[in-house]
């Protein structure tokens, strides 16, 4: 079996847009972004010059929110900052476990449930055709969603794992466990190992996912900014 070179997990953004998720993507120049409602990740390359950031602020419009996730180029001064997040690049393992019997796939249908679920427990971005970028599962208790972890960023032999969140209602019963597991089960049978990030301030997701398996790869510094 055979995985991705790692170094792709340096640009993940740029080389899921120049990938996997091309058809998702708008690229000018050097410079690419996701389609509304989908991301707001951005990428520029680490040597990014003016006419790449000139680029990317077209391709975006002015006063619009680039997410450079964790691109470590800097933006020209005019570039407002938005947020700086310090976070850490996890790999997962190899294999996956058997995928549970209690989680369910969502889609299109389901996006109303799993915005109120984000909005409800915060994992991160997530907007109505997130759940684009690969496969989203979820668990219901008597019918309703009250956990859910998704594929994210897919640089080539990679696949991340994101918006793992669980209602307050259904905590500690091991829903992200499962979910996690499920994913990864899937992710290793076609022949790609899964990675995730995770910010540095929570350590209790930190703890689940190095029980799960997966191990540290590199801190990471999560960055937003408005374009002039």
């Amino acid at each position: 079996m055979t995985y991705g070179d790692v170094t792709a997990l340096d640009d993940p953004v740029g080389s899921s847009l120049r990938g996997h998720h091309a058809h998702l993507g708008r690229r000018l120049g050097r410079a690419a972004t996701y389609v509304p409602g989908v991301a707001t990740f951005s990428a520029v390359p680490a040597d990014a010059e003016a006419a790449d950031w000139a680029d990317l602020a077209q391709l975006l419009g002015g006063g619009r929110f680039a997410d450079l996730f964790s691109c470590t180029a800097t933006p020209p001064s005019d570039w407002e900052p938005v947020f700086v997040l310090d976070g850490r690049q996890m790999i997962g393992p190899h294999d996956g476990p058997v995928e549970p019997t209690d989680v369910v796939e969502l889609g299109a249908a389901d996006v109303p449930e799993m915005l109120d679920l984000v909005t409800r427990t915060e994992p991160g971005p997530f907007w109505p055709r997130t759940h684009e970028l690969g496969t989203y599962l979820g668990i219901r208790d008597g019918g309703r969603l009250v956990a859910m972890a998704g594929e994210r960023l897919r640089p080539p032999g990679w696949t991340e794992i994101s918006a793992v969140c669980t209602a307050p209602e259904a905590r500690g019963r091991r829903h992200a466990r499962r979910l996690i597991g499920a994913l990864t089960a899937r992710i290793t049978a076609r022949g790609e190992r899964p990675f995730l990030h995770v910010a540095e301030s929570n350590t209790g997701a930190l703890a689940l996912y190095e029980r799960l398996g997966f191990e540290s790869r590199k801190p990471v510094t999560f960055r937003g900014f408005r374009t002039p």
